[in-house]
């Protein structure tokens, strides 16, 4: 995945003028941004203040016209960068499930143990939500506005990281680290309890979700290691390393 071009924030005491993005030359000039990256950070302007108050409206309360004072912008330029209401909800479901689909899922595709990629994509996960967790309980409970079409891209992008998961129970059992289990099943457990955390988890850092993912950890690596093996092996919350 690309990594997003670096913005510069202005200082405070030149600020470029309302509406307008930029960087702070060494002259203290406004430099204008690349229109891409304007762009970029409209849309995700839009859709953070789109979350917020489809969650505390919800969507059907909501009109354009709403999204475009929340915003700060008139609604001819909302239509510039969405065509529909609709297609913000789309974009707000995307943030929870494309995206953990290419920030997270690397993890399981790096080097280590099945146990290993596991508690990293556990920690992934739950950081995740703690930046998007508005999106995800709109997502949640707003889905079934979305048009059949993207329903479906949805549901793939979700249906993939479930599999993903559980191909790293699957390979956690054949290496013997894992208890034989219903490895589909455990992964929807897993998928259910991790995404649970959105309507509580609340923190302004990584940092201090950090108590949760140790938590999480252990609870899931103590129903997947038969007792004697989680005595032998050690806990998945950090306390003792996974190799």
């Amino acid at each position: 995945m690309t990594e997003p071009a670096e913005v510069v924030a202005p200082t405070r005491a030149h600020d470029p003028e309302p509406g307008k993005l930029g960087t702070v030359t060494a002259h203290n000039e406004v430099k204008p941004l690349e229109r891409a990256t304007r762009t970029r950070l409209r849309r995700a302007d839009i859709v953070s203040a789109s979350a917020k108050i489809f969650a505390a409206d919800g969507y059907a309360g909501v009109g354009m016209r709403d999204i475009a004072e929340a915003v700060g912008i008139r609604g001819a330029s909302l239509y510039h960068h969405f065509p529909s209401k609709e297609d913000i909800l789309y974009e707000i479901c995307l943030a929870v499930t494309r995206e953990p689909v290419e920030e997270n899922l690397p993890l399981l595709d790096a080097a280590g143990t099945p146990s290993r990629r596991l508690a990293d994509l556990i920690a992934a996960h739950i950081r995740h939500l703690r930046r998007r967790r508005l999106e995800h309980l709109v997502a949640l409970h707003e889905r079934a506005a979305l048009t059949p079409e993207h329903l479906a891209t949805i549901d793939d992008y979700r249906q993939y990281y479930q599999r993903r998961v559980q191909d790293v129970l699957a390979a956690g059992v054949r290496s013997g680290e894992f208890r034989s289990l219903d490895t589909k099943l455990a992964a929807l457990g897993i998928m259910d309890m991790l995404n649970g955390v959105s309507g509580w988890l609340r923190g302004a850092t990584d940092d201090d979700v950090q108590d949760v993912v140790d938590t999480y950890r252990t609870l899931i690596f103590g129903g997947l290691r038969a007792h004697d093996e989680a005595a032998e092996s050690g806990a998945a919350d950090g306390t003792q390393p996974i190799h």
